[in-house]
C-alpha cells in the first residue's frame, strides 16, 4: 500500500490534487478539510489510502493523521465507501465528526449528503468505543489537554486559524494564552480576533 506521497504540487481542485513524483503526476482525491491545509504549498506531503477495485485503482490523501485514521474509521461501517466517507469529511470537520459520533448526535452526521438516517446510526454506534478510545490516548499524549470533546469554541478557533495559515502548534498557543487572559465566557468571534493579533 502508498502510505504517502511527497512531491511537487501540479494542479489543485477542491476535491483532487495533481502531485507531481520525478515526472509521473499521481492523481489524488481530497476532502475539503485537506483542500483547506494545503495552501499554495509549492511541495507536498499527503498520507495515503489506496483503494483498489476490478476497474479502479483510486489514491485518497490526507494532510492530517486524524483525518486519514477517521477515514479509515468509516469504510469499515457497511455502507460506506471512499466516497461517502470523503463527502463526510468535506462535511464535517474532524472535530466535529469526533464529537458528533462521541455525543451519539445521530442528526449531524444525517445531514450530510448521501448519508441515511440508518447509516448514521450505525456510524455512531460502531465507532463511538473507537473514538472514545482514540480521544482518551491522544489526551494522554497531549498533557496539555488542548482538545476535548467540550472544547467546541477550541476547536472552531483553531480550525480557523489554520484555515488562514497558521501552523497548528502557534494556533494552539495563541487561543491558550488568549482564553487564559480573558475567560471562557469569550466568544468565538472575540477569541479568533485575539488570537490572530497574539504576539
Amino acid at each position: 500500500m502508498i502510505a504517502y506521497l511527497k512531491g511537487k504540487l501540479f494542479y489543485k481542485d477542491p476535491t483532487f490534487v495533481i502531485i507531481d513524483i520525478s515526472g509521473v503526476g499521481y492523481h489524488v482525491k481530497i476532502s475539503l478539510q485537506t483542500y483547506s491545509k494545503i495552501k499554495d504549498e509549492e511541495h507536498i506531503m499527503l498520507l495515503t489510502y489506496l483503494h483498489i477495485k476490478e476497474d479502479a485503482h483510486t489514491l485518497f490523501g490526507f494532510k492530517e493523521e486524524d483525518e486519514k485514521r477517521l477515514f479509515l474509521h468509516l469504510l469499515s461501517i457497511s455502507g460506506v465507501g471512499p466516497n461517502t466517507a470523503l463527502m463526510i469529511l468535506s462535511s464535517l470537520s474532524s472535530e466535529e465528526l469526533e464529537y458528533a459520533i462521541a455525543h451519539e448526535d445521530f442528526r449531524t452526521i444525517q445531514n450530510v449528503k448521501g448519508v441515511g438516517a440508518k447509516t448514521a446510526q450505525r456510524i455512531v454506534l460502531e465507532l463511538k468505543d473507537k473514538i472514545r478510545k482514540d480521544t482518551l490516548l491522544e489526551q494522554v499524549q497531549d498533557s496539555t489537554g488542548f482538545m476535548k470533546p467540550n472544547n467546541k469554541i477550541k476547536e472552531e478557533a483553531l480550525q480557523a486559524l489554520i484555515t488562514l495559515g497558521f501552523p497548528k502548534a502557534t494556533a494552539e498557543k495563541n487561543i491558550t494564552a488568549v482564553l487564559k487572559k480573558m475567560g471562557p465566557e469569550i466568544s468565538l468571534e472575540e477569541l479568533i480576533k485575539a488570537s490572530l493579533k497574539a504576539p
